[in-house]
């Protein structure tokens, strides 16, 4: 019986690295790798030997005789994948697999560096995480490595990112638990350009590298966007998942139609929040005040608008199915906007990518069901775009344009405007049209996708020179794209261009120490929180959560997560 890769997959890629028959799609130097919403696993070359599913970090690989209802789906999902991009060889002609399990080394490389090479990794979240372990792998015991985050908690995006109903995805957290103060020295509620600059950490280090994220979000340039009621997904989910930056965010549930602007799966995640049931929200770590909104919320409806069609939509199969899942809650299209354009109708009969395909069956399946038995709905619009947020003192309503798609100068299908618009009434907007980066204090501007100007991760200067021992990965490096897993070969990429400086040698020498850090962190900062602070944190929340039912209770202001770091006990952080 073969395994079957399902919902949480995270495109980790550890599964790969460990298969014996090889038979795991698409491996990380595969160029649809970085694009694709998940892994797949060849029914006909799979020889149930388990080693997958072990290595898994998310728990979404299982046996096919052991899937659920809600899962059942992926068996076939598998399959297709394999229909359209056959393996090339089978099992018994492969040679050394490329990847290492063992040293973790994705591209051979070992230095013969004696001498202690410092490092600094700016933000702890997954990207910051990866390129941690890939450090430690290629440089072993050589390395030290001094992490810093603004935030009074590590994880970033996973802990302040995803949703609270997906704590599988979550458990990605547990493989960077291996981290220790030994191999990673943690300064958590340190923020770079205020508490310290980009200077001062190349003073300390040989080499720095930004994995802070993108923690802005895009506009949408209409009139009427800055209403109270219109909110950007970045805060909105940064609320309900307990950020301290967002606790206070004043949001108003006592409309019965929410409108989300975008249909990826930041949009898909939020119309499930704003719909689910929250005596289903009660058991995960979704932040108190947030479920308590959601207790007395008067949302209904909850509709998504996308600017192109079902075809071109930016969400993932996975996320669409799950929508089908949630008890209560209709899905509803409307089937005259599924009629396909002829580009995007021969895209899919000439045996497009089965991902494309399936997004289109699923919407179609949800537009032939013409019984509505839940009491609430999200509803997917598409070939529709946003032209003004209306309201005086908060928002009313919004008008849209419908469009129609178009060949653009590049040959592409564009969204065209038509003649013919409408008005929804509706007291919450929601945009959620893509994340972008923040600028870096000290650093280059950021370029217009968002991201740092980069070559593989080495940072480039105003001048398009390379800025010697400055790096980048995740979001920073390569815009808003990618899941969680993405982020892991991401970093390795950028830890190969380190370990490449360093070796020829490239990387400049640090005029000071690591206890000269250690002191200068201390007197700007005597509020950072190191790795036993955020055990004490970690406890505390969980141990909280414990006594409600629940994976933990986080603690939200940043003043509460110091005392009960410094005070290493249960006595602090009780409450807030």
């Amino acid at each position: 019986m073969p395994y079957v890769i399902t919902q949480p997959c995270c495109n980790d890629a550890t599964c790969v690295e460990v298969c014996p028959v090889d038979c795991i799609r698409p491996k990380p130097d595969d160029p649809s790798f970085t694009t694709a919403e998940m892994l797949y696993i060849d029914p006909d070359t799979c020889i149930d030997c388990g080693a997958c599913a072990d290595a898994c970090p998310v728990d979404a690989i299982v046996p096919a005789d052991e899937l659920t209802p809600r899962t059942a789906r992926y068996e076939q999902i598998n399959a297709d994948y394999f229909q359209r991009y056959p393996l090339e060889s089978g099992w018994d002609a492969l040679g050394v697999p490329e990847f290492d399990p063992q040293d973790g080394n994705s591209r051979g490389i070992a230095s013969s560096q004696s001498e202690t090479v410092r490092i600094a990794i700016i933000g702890a979240g997954a990207s910051a995480c990866y390129a941690a372990d890939a450090l430690k792998a290629r440089l072993g015991d050589t390395v030290e490595v001094e992490m810093f985050d603004r935030l009074p908690t590590p994880w970033g995006l996973i802990r302040a990112g995803v949703a609270p109903d997906h704590q599988g995805t979550k458990r990605v957290t547990d493989t960077f638990r291996s981290m220790n103060k030994q191999a990673v020295r943690l300064h958590l509620n340190v923020e770079i350009g205020t508490h310290l600059t980009h200077d001062e950490l190349m003073a300390h280090h040989h080499a720095v590298i930004y994995a802070n994220g993108a923690a802005g979000d895009r506009k949408l340039g209409v009139p009427g966007e800055n209403l109270p009621g219109c909110h950007g997904a970045t805060a909105f989910v940064a609320w309900y998942n307990g950020h301290p930056d967002y606790a206070h965010l004043k949001i108003d549930l006592s409309c019965e139609r929410a409108v989300i602007i975008g249909n990826g799966n930041v949009a898909l995640d939020i119309a499930r929040i704003l719909v689910t049931d929250p005596s289903e929200l009660a058991g995960t770590d979704i932040a108190d005040y947030a479920l308590e909104a959601l207790r007395h919320s008067a949302i209904r409806e909850v509709v998504l608008i996308g600017r192109r069609g079902p075809a071109q939509a930016a969400y993932t199969n996975p996320e669409l199915l799950a929508l089908g899942h949630i008890r209560g809650v209709d899905i509803v299209v409307d089937s005259e906007e599924l009629v396909l354009d002829d580009r995007s109708r021969a895209l899919l009969d000439d045996n497009a990518d089965p991902a494309t395909v399936l997004k289109v069956q699923i919407v179609e399946e949800y537009a032939a069901q013409k019984t509505c038995t839940g009491d609430k709905r999200i509803v997917l619009r598409y070939l529709a775009s946003p032209t003004e947020v209306l309201g005086h003192d908060r928002v009313d309503a919004l008008d849209i344009v419908h469009n129609e798609l178009a060949v653009d100068e590049n040959g592409r299908l564009a969204a065209a405007p038509t003649d013919r618009t409408e008005t929804i009434a509706t007291g919450l907007v929601l945009r959620s049209i893509g994340y972008r980066g923040i600028a870096v204090p000290g650093l280059p501007p950021l370029a217009q996708s968002g991201a740092l100007p980069n070559i593989h991760g080495r940072v480039l200067g105003e001048n398009g020179v390379l800025l010697p021992g400055v790096y980048t990965t995740g979001w920073l490096k390569r815009g808003p794209s990618g899941g969680i897993g993405t982020n892991r070969h991401c970093a390795n990429e950028t830890v190969d261009m380190l370990v490449e400086d360093l070796a020829a040698p490239r990387l400049p020498s640090p005029s000071h120490d690591g206890q000269a850090l250690a002191a200068l962190v201390s007197e700007r900062r005597p509020e950072a929180i190191d790795w036993a602070g955020w055990q004490a944190i970690d406890e505390m929340e969980r141990y909280r959560g414990q006594k409600a039912g629940r994976p933990r209770r986080k603690i939200i202001s940043t003043a509460a997560s110091v005392a009960v770091a410094q005070t290493r006990s249960h006595a602090v952080g009780e409450s807030e």
